[in-house]
């Protein structure tokens, strides 16, 4: 298990658009209130949940290969076990569109193998923290 570095996590940081996969249209869910932060601090966030139409008064993508803007970051808000497949999209985005920086698993998520297999592709990988608690410490 390899341990993030605050140098990786500024780079993440300085992010212009980050994917977030499981965005909640719900205030009061983490999924909701997080990206609802980081969009008020500048990001450009993209919500992704085949779930809802429009989420922080965006259209939401139902994958992350419908988004078709430039995407630095994506931040994962869904359960550990889907983790792996989520890392094949990112992986897969990464190879064929080169644009992701890095992959965010938010607190509670982690799965050291996925994980790993993102950093083998090249990704700067977080996982089981806070996007917002990380940036509300550092910026």
């Amino acid at each position: 298990m390899a341990n993030t570095s605050d140098a990786d996590i500024e780079t993440l940081l300085d992010a212009d658009t980050i994917a977030v996969i499981g965005c909640s249209g719900t205030p009061g869910k983490a999924a909701h209130d997080v990206p609802a932060y980081l969009q008020v601090r500048g990001y450009d966030v993209v919500p992704i949940n085949p779930n809802r139409e429009d989420i922080l008064g965006r259209q939401a993508a139902d994958r992350l290969d419908e988004v078709t803007e430039r995407v630095d970051l994506i931040d994962v808000f869904r359960p550990s076990e889907e983790v792996p497949g989520i890392v094949d999209a990112v992986v897969e985005r990464a190879a064929t569109r080169g644009d992701v920086e890095g992959l965010w698993l938010q607190l509670g998520i982690r799965d050291d193998e996925a994980a790993a297999r993102a950093r083998d592709a090249g990704l700067l990988v977080v996982q089981d923290r806070c996007l917002k608690v990380e940036h509300e410490r550092r910026r």
